[in-house]
């Protein structure tokens, strides 16, 4: 959140490779310095806390990749490399976690590079692979990319990332941006990526206590659903590609929403049918009037019982669980499948549309303050689910949800006639 607009300020005023290529360096490093977390003899949480705070500095490179794209592409290229590359996003979103599984095998113990007092175990091969990663970025940055802008009928424009840009080349159009576009687009990607965070962050709890899941089976069923809704995401960006020719980036970021508030409807607890309640974690600090041979009898239970899973089921501490309908798991795997084709929808349409708007100028700060909006939902989204989750229960939860969604919707038709293109507003180019 903070990295990115400082990157993009970089990127705005010096060729991209600089910015791209010390990003990345720095989540090289952070990942380095994670690898090597367990050697100081103390204080090894706070190295730990300095590496993971390291990775999302360097991960504030999105806001230039995305300024990169929108000066390097024409209107009719921008959704097509907006949907690819966040085709690309989603697709290492999926690998991530089938990478950590294949990584679990090595073990806690793994191996150790007694030379470099390196350690290769299950916890370090993830981030020593992204350090990797990282290396392998650096050298095709340095080597293959080049700066390239173009103006939105694509004609080549000056480049000012770039010292030997010949004079030929067309001058950035005047005129201004509208910023009432800009403020709107920016909220709207809040509320986008802030419905969805919440939604992977209340994705276990609900399940634990709707289902009754242990906490293994929950990590692993829905482990399973969201790398499912991953592949949903790619088949949508894809898709998108050529629905946006058709039909236009403002509807479709329109219906997204509105499948999104569907999706959340569904997820209303109805009917009569109620969650297992668990009862296990309630405590009575009153004597019960218990013969001698009961004691005995629970006594010789005790050992026999398996304290490994744990209990299961809606804790009777959340009140709600004993006036709240149970959430079946029809509803749930429609709702998960719904938002899954809503929320990549929302998501490419509103930064392509943003970037549309801004025109053919540097966009990196602005990209920049769109990423950090991003952050900052990815931040309050789960505080938020959490809070109110855990004290009033889904159906308030939700309906909080569909309520945000539908003032959403409401936001974007008061500034639907606004979200063009810059080169449309300004008459030079046709919608």
């Amino acid at each position: 959140m903070v990295a990115s607009p400082i990157f993009g300020l970089w990127s705005n005023y010096r060729p991209r490779k600089e910015p791209l290529t010390v990003s990345i360096f720095i989540s090289v490093a952070a990942n380095c310095l994670y690898a090597y977390v367990q050697v100081p003899a103390s204080h090894n949480k706070y190295y730990m806390l300095v590496a993971r705070g390291l990775v999302g500095f360097g991960a504030g490179n999105v806001a230039v990749i995305r300024s990169y794209i929108a000066g390097a592409t024409s209107l009719q290229e921008r959704t097509s490399s907006m949907a690819n590359t966040s085709a690309c996003q989603a697709l290492g979103f999926i690998l991530g976690p089938v990478f950590q599984t294949c990584f679990a095998l090595i073990g806690e113990k793994g191996v150790t590079w007694d030379t470099i007092k390196l350690q290769i175990n299950m916890y370090t091969a993830p981030v020593l692979l992204g350090a990797f990663l990282g290396i392998l970025n650096i050298i095709l940055i340095l080597t293959v990319l080049r700066e390239h802008r173009v103006d939105d009928s694509g004609r080549q424009c000056k480049n000012i990332n770039f010292e030997e840009a010949s004079t030929d080349e067309v001058q950035f159009p005047q005129g201004n941006i509208d910023q009432v576009a800009v403020v709107a687009t920016n909220v709207l990607f809040f509320v986008i990526l802030f419905i969805f965070a919440l939604f992977e962050t209340i994705v276990t709890p609900l399940t634990m206590d709707m289902y009754a899941w242990t906490r293994e089976q929950a990590v692993l069923y829905d482990g399973i659903i969201l790398a499912a809704l991953g592949v949903e995401a790619v088949i949508i960006f894809m898709g998108i590609k050529l629905l946006s020719k058709k039909v236009g980036e403002r509807a479709i970021l329109l219906g997204g929403l509105i499948v999104v508030w569907v999706g959340f409807f569904i997820l209303l607890p109805w009917g009569h049918q109620f969650p297992k309640i668990q009862w296990e974690d309630l405590h009575n600090n009153s004597i019960p009037n218990t013969t001698f041979g009961e004691i005995i009898i629970t006594l010789w239970k005790i050992p026999r019982e398996d304290h490994n899973e744990g209990p299961t089921g809606c804790p009777v501490e959340q009140a709600w669980c004993l006036y709240t309908p149970m959430i079946h798991l029809a509803q749930f795997l429609t709702s998960a499948v719904l938002i899954g084709i809503g929320y990549p929808s929302c998501n490419v349409m509103s930064y392509t549309l943003y970037s549309k708007i801004l025109g053919p100028k540097p966009q990196g700060v602005y990209m920049g303050w769109l990423t950090a909006s991003g952050s900052a939902a990815r931040i309050l989204g789960p505080v938020f689910i959490s809070q109110v989750y855990a004290a009033w229960g889904p159906r308030w939860a939700f309906s909080l949800v569909c309520g945000m969604v539908v003032l959403t919707i409401t936001l974007l038709g008061v500034v639907y006639r606004r979200l063009i293109a810059f080169s449309v507003r300004h008459g030079r180019i046709q919608e």
